[in-house]
């Protein structure tokens, strides 16, 4: 996997970054395992905008993902792996030896033809679906659950994952890809590996109008605002300003945002990595 860049005979391209799909083996999906998506423009049920700069963007069918891996016992193989338009890493479409097809999250290093197993007869290997009980510590993990049986919820974008560091009696302690260490419970399930497309974070888009494909639209600075408009706008040249906060007047650095007594908050161990300068 890597990256390319571009010769610059186009302002587009001059600082493009793109990644190279390498480990890509078909540009059509499974039609059964898809469904049509229709664009929210960032508006709610009633027709109100709740989310600012969304809109437009090239139409998606959305990719039907087993992230509960509930297929235990039963072997599968990897037929294709694919690009999502709708997450940052890769899915792998496995088809099972009962005949059944499901598209997974594509561990990063899997290839066609690999085989992976689900549930208590899994061994560590890369695709496996097993327990948190089960997993040797130290191994590296993704599409970890926080709820047994509700399906992966931690560690799905790109080339993220966790670390099973220890066990203490019905609770797994799991380092977080944000520095988070917390206790899940070992009852849950967690795939081997490291999500596919690492190189993700350094792709450029080189022009706007590659943002607007993805569905997102111009996003105009708080400080060029007026003062009806937004807390940092108004002033006179560009005297505008102070301290940094969004429009509704949140903090943007160092005011805390969790609930203060927020029912996991018992199972977090280390809180994740502060960005603040110290």
């Amino acid at each position: 996997m890597a990256v390319k860049k571009y010769s610059p005979i186009t302002p587009g391209l001059r600082h493009r970054v793109s990644n190279t799909n390498s480990e890509i083996t078909t540009d059509k999906p499974y039609k059964p395992l898809t469904i049509g998506m229709r664009k929210k423009g960032g508006r709610n049920r009633t027709g109100k905008m709740t989310m600012r700069n969304r809109g437009g963007g090239h139409k998606r069918r959305y990719r039907i993902i087993d992230f509960k891996r509930n297929k235990e016992g039963i072997s599968g193989t990897v037929t294709t792996i694919e690009y999502d338009p709708n997450r940052s890493a890769y899915i792998a479409l496995i088809e099972y030896t009962d005949g059944d097809k499901r598209y997974i999250l594509a561990p990063n290093k899997i290839s066609v033809g690999d085989t992976i197993l689900s549930g208590d007869d899994a061994t560590p290997n890369i695709g496996n679906a097993m327990y948190l009980r089960d997993i040797p510590l130290g191994s590296s993990i993704h599409a970890i659950e926080m709820t047994p049986g509700k399906g992966a919820a931690l560690a799905r974008s790109a080339g993220t994952f966790g670390v099973l560091m220890g066990r203490e009696g019905k609770y797994a302690i799991v380092k977080m890809p944000s520095g988070e260490v917390r206790r899940i419970l070992i009852t849950c399930k967690a795939t081997i590996g490291t999500t596919s497309n690492p190189d993700h974070g350094l792709t450029v888009m080189g022009k706007a109008g590659r943002n607007r494909w993805t569905g997102r639209r111009p996003r105009v600075r708080g400080v060029a605002m007026n003062p009806v408009d937004h807390p940092m706008g108004g002033g006179e040249g560009k005297a505008s300003g102070g301290h940094p906060r969004s429009r509704t007047g949140i903090m943007a650095k160092g005011q805390k945002t969790r609930k203060a007594n927020k029912y996991s908050d018992k199972l977090i161990i280390t809180k994740r990595k502060s960005k603040s300068k110290k």
